[in-house]
């Protein structure tokens, strides 16, 4: 019998970093069971390979130093064709690849039984998700105008999010029970983490191999400091995309540790939207009951749920600037000990870290 491999190409902000950081955290108990996380070795994570491997794959290079990424999917194709059991690749930024992206990938990974698995989620949280990540990322673009863009059927919503057309690309030539829709449910379900359980389906994981839980997740950020990141992506000019440092300092430590944090009012779908991400879930809802494709959870999580009349909207790209204050001051916080430390012999780490740790803690 062939060696099945799960390719897990995404979506993004469908609980991908808690997923990729589980399965690192259980790989030696999992391999004992047949299934392998492939890394290089124990000084690179998974989830770094993994990340760097889909990189190579689309002859991508951001995230990290020039040419960070080149061999590492020839890398990852060896590791898989030398594993004993089945095997899972998993990165969200697979699921845009092009066409001859995705046939590079099945002719690479030939003579395996080859299964698609796609983690989906309403529009209603997801959009919101998915924009405050791209201000994360660098972009400046308002949420009207990336909502937008969505609405207009951009190529990186239809390649990336677009369930029907991701899923047409890379199962083209894969018999639909070969393909996993994992959808994200509304509520944590009654043992507290239904997703996790669902992804254990997915890539045939008895929940007992994987008993490490993952303390980390993706976040999202609030009104305040997604419009504070998007001031400060416009003012710093850089080529973010491909920058280091914005990597390290902007987007893990002041994003993703320290305005991540703060209590604030979410970013959430306009009103005037849901007729939209209502008509995308039917249609998505009606694509995978035509398609034959296997589903782990239920179509109906697709639906946005409108929120109630008590629940008012705040417009993300008009934060009152009191509410931008604190988010501003706490990052200052943060650049200031930042910059200290950078002079002292302690460098970077400790003293930063503890002062991240204060201000979530606050």
């Amino acid at each position: 019998m062939s060696r099945v491999v799960h390719l897990h190409i995404g979506a993004p902000k469908t609980g991908t970093t808690y997923l990729q950081d589980r399965l690192r955290l259980n790989a030696p108990t999992l391999a004992q069971h047949g299934l392998v996380i492939p890394a290089p070795n124990r000084f690179v994570d998974a989830d770094l390979f993994h990340f760097r491997a889909a990189l190579d794959l689309l002859d991508q290079d951001w995230g990290g130093p020039p040419g960070h990424a080149r061999g590492a999917w020839d890398a990852m194709v060896k590791r898989v064709n030398r594993a004993r059991g089945s095997v899972v690749i998993s990165h969200e930024i697979l699921a845009p690849a092009k066409p001859d992206k995705i046939a590079k990938a099945m002719n690479d990974l030939a003579g395996n039984e080859i299964h698609i698995v796609y983690s989906a989620r309403d529009l209603g949280r997801q959009l919101p998700a998915a924009w405050q990540e791209s201000i994360k990322q660098g972009r400046k673009w308002s949420f009207a105008r990336f909502l937008n863009k969505v609405e207009r059927s951009s190529p990186w919503f239809s390649r990336a999010m677009d369930l029907p057309n991701v899923l047409s690309q890379w199962g083209a030539k894969l018999p639909p029970e070969r393909i996993h829709v994992v959808t994200v449910p509304h509520d944590r379900g009654p043992t507290g983490n239904e997703l996790w359980l669902r992804f254990c389906r997915a890539f045939g994981i008895d929940p007992a191999w994987a008993p490490l839980d993952s303390e980390r997740d993706n976040r999202s950020l609030g009104i305040a400091e997604t419009s504070l990141l998007r001031r400060l992506n416009r003012r710093l000019e850089l080529g973010v995309w491909r920058e280091p440092v914005y990597d390290s300092l902007i987007r893990e430590l002041l994003a993703q540790e320290v305005l991540v944090a703060r209590n604030t009012l979410p970013v959430r779908l306009p009103p005037d939207r849901y007729d939209f991400a209502e008509e995308r879930a039917e249609h998505w809802i009606e694509w995978i009951k035509g398609s034959g494709v296997d589903v782990i959870g239920d179509p109906e999580d697709l639906r946005p749920r409108r929120p109630g009349p008590e629940e008012k909207w705040h417009n993300p790209d008009r934060v009152r600037a009191k509410l931008e204050l604190g988010a501003a001051l706490d990052a200052l916080t943060v650049m200031t000990q930042e910059a200290a430390a950078s002079r002292s012999e302690d460098g970077l780490g400790g003293r930063l870290r503890d002062t991240a740790r204060r201000l979530r803690d606050r």
